[in-house]
């Protein structure tokens, strides 16, 4: 029994410290050392906060020429995109504004020439070999399309890009895969690269004197080569774009809103620790305490990682502190069940957790899954909801299955047998 009254007190104080740490960090000096963590609210150095909350900078680039295809547009659009995500910037915004234009928001950022600065010029897309010497320039390369079929005469078909090369393109790029075609293997590459940043590197096995060659091999599908010719062409616009509107914006929620946001999220989650305490007692307290520490766990790694909080991210946390509680009701009801049929405390604590953990399960890979769609296939606000949905549906699961387990258990090496203590009213007592 002492061991357990220690193992709890000491589960209890560890995560009331890491919630407190969590929101509001810690400085201390210990003989001549300096610890310090920031505040998970911390404006500089916490998590990040979107352009609804916090307000940001907001640029209009235009593309540098009488008319703009399409697909021009779509490429400048996914280069800033691509950009923006690198940077960590999942909630900015990019979205076309007529025929040749492009808005870009990013949050946080309210110097909006530190915007500018920050997510660069126009893509530069260079073909490097193994020493990093340039061999071939964006200019060199007409476009790039994905494709799919065989790419030998007796070989299966098969996902690939093929690049068209300009005249001015067409002997340098022979010349450089006549040098790489003759490097041992590991070197005998040449290296696509967009903002100096490696998005290919096909191996080279013999000189290309042609004006058309193929990228295959390593692509699972369509949506590789897609975005691999994407990147290419991107590299290879037929003009510029030039920034010609540059302003700071105030948080679109109004000024206050991050602190009525979490106002209103604070008062939510109480109401939700006092339902379960009032409802389920004993295994109430113990899911109140697991919650803080979900609580202080998401706080902790959406402020490591610098992810960016918008309102659909907070929507995010909030749906997932849902499910935490969701898990723990269907739990309790379990035990209360087994309870109910004169099983003893120990019996119904593991047969709660045991036969409530399918459905739990099921439901948070499920939830899981359609995290991972929503972020595949989303951008901006959208990814940010899909992030914090998928962090929260993982620290849900393991405070659910494993903190809050842990607790109870301990509940039930200090022998307390008094049913109304665990919502059951009965006249007899188990142990």
């Amino acid at each position: 029994m002492g061991k357990s009254i220690t193992k709890l007190v000491i589960a209890v104080v560890v995560i009331a410290l890491g919630a407190y740490t969590a929101l509001f960090g810690f400085n201390i000096q210990i003989a001549g050392w300096h610890i310090s963590y920031p505040s998970a609210l911390d404006e500089e150095n916490g998590i990040r906060q979107g352009l609804d909350l916090v307000g940001g900078s907001v640029i209009t680039y235009e593309a540098q020429t009488e008319t703009a295809e399409d697909s021009d547009m779509e490429s400048v659009k996914n280069v800033l995109r691509k950009r923006l995500d690198a940077l960590g910037y999942s909630e900015a915004t990019v979205t076309r504004q007529g025929e040749k234009k492009v808005r870009v928001e990013i949050p946080a950022i309210q110097n909006p020439e530190e915007a500018v600065q920050t997510l660069g010029q126009t893509a530069k897309l260079t073909f490097r070999d193994f020493e990093g010497n340039i061999v071939l320039e964006g200019t060199d390369v007409k476009s790039a399309t994905a494709a799919f079929g065989q790419t030998t005469e007796n070989g299966p078909s098969q996902h690939y890009v093929q690049l068209h090369l300009a005249d001015s393109g067409t002997d340098k790029f022979y010349q450089a895969t006549q040098i790489a075609s003759a490097q041992p293997e590991g070197s005998n590459f040449i290296a696509i690269m967009l903002d100096e940043e490696v998005i290919s590197q096909p191996s080279v096995s013999t000189p290309i004197n042609q004006s058309t060659c193929i990228i295959s091999g390593g692509f699972q599908d369509a949506s590789e080569t897609r975005e691999l010719a994407t990147l290419i062409n991107s590299g290879n616009l037929p003009f510029s774009i030039e920034d010609v509107e540059l302003r700071s914006v105030g948080p679109t929620l109004g000024e206050h809103a991050l602190e009525t946001s979490l106002m209103a999220a604070g008062i939510g989650i109480i109401l939700v620790l006092l339902f379960m305490l009032f409802v389920y007692r004993l295994p109430g307290l113990m899911a109140d305490i697991a919650l803080v520490c979900y609580i202080a766990i998401v706080a902790f790694i959406m402020s490591w990682l610098r992810i960016n909080l918008s309102l659909p991210g907070m929507a995010g946390i909030i749906l997932s502190v849902g499910m935490t509680v969701d898990a723990n009701v269907i739990i309790f009801a379990r035990m209360k069940e087994e309870l109910c049929l004169g099983k003893t405390i120990r019996a119904s604590v593991e047969a709660g957790f045991n036969r409530a953990f399918v459905a739990i399960l099921d439901g948070n890979v499920t939830t899981l899954i359609a995290a991972v769609v929503l972020y595949y296939f989303g951008t901006g606000p959208i990814q940010g909801f899909a992030i914090t949905l998928a962090i929260g549906t993982v620290v849900s699961m393991f405070t659910t299955i494993v903190v809050t387990k842990f607790l109870l258990r301990q509940i039930v090496n200090l022998k307390v047998h008094n049913l109304s203590l665990y919502g059951v009213k009965r006249g007899n007592d188990h142990a």
